[in-house]
């Protein structure tokens, strides 16, 4: 039962990583032109390696990956694309907001992960314990720059002089 419960959680993660993905490279492309482009795309690309070290956990414990759940990651992040933000044919500053806050939850989520997978690995002789605490060093750096980008999205959008900076500017 162990085994059953520990291969629903991390398939359960691994659509959460499909969905972070997705939404992370929809991010680093919309501003892949601003001041924070490199952040965001190496963000971006540790949440791509993130989830190969995820799948590679998952290998080495003998849990298959799902596919109908990561389907459904994949689908939940296209879906997150139709909420409306208040404007009706292009982007808002409030949709930035909103995404940061999403990919940082999601972040945040991932540290999780880490943490249990530590509370396993004591256990679990194939399970790297150095490794693990890296991908939640890792984690905890994203959400330092994630709420820095955060951060700055707010103040674009809620601030008194919001009207002077452009409404996608993270």
């Amino acid at each position: 039962m162990h085994r059953d419960k520990l291969g629903i959680y991390l398939n359960d993660h691994l659509a959460g990583a499909t969905f972070g993905i997705g939404l992370a490279q929809r991010i680093a492309h919309q501003h892949r032109h601003s001041a924070r482009s490199a952040d965001l795309q190496r963000i971006c690309d540790e949440i791509a390696q993130d989830r190969q070290s995820l799948l590679e956990v998952m290998d080495a414990l003998g849990v298959p990956a799902r596919r109908y759940k990561v389907y459904g990651g994949w689908a939940a992040e296209r879906l997150g694309r139709l909420k409306p933000n208040g404007v009706l044919y292009r982007r808002s500053g409030l949709s930035t907001l909103i995404e940061l806050e999403t990919l940082r939850l999601g972040v945040e989520g991932k540290t999780l992960i880490w943490r249990t997978l530590l509370v396993v690995a004591a256990g679990e002789p194939r399970l790297d314990e150095s490794r693990l605490h890296n991908l939640l060093d890792r984690a905890r750096g994203q959400i330092d720059t994630l709420e820095t980008l955060r951060l700055t999205a707010a103040e674009a959008v809620f601030s008194p002089r919001a009207g002077s900076v452009p409404p996608d500017s993270p």
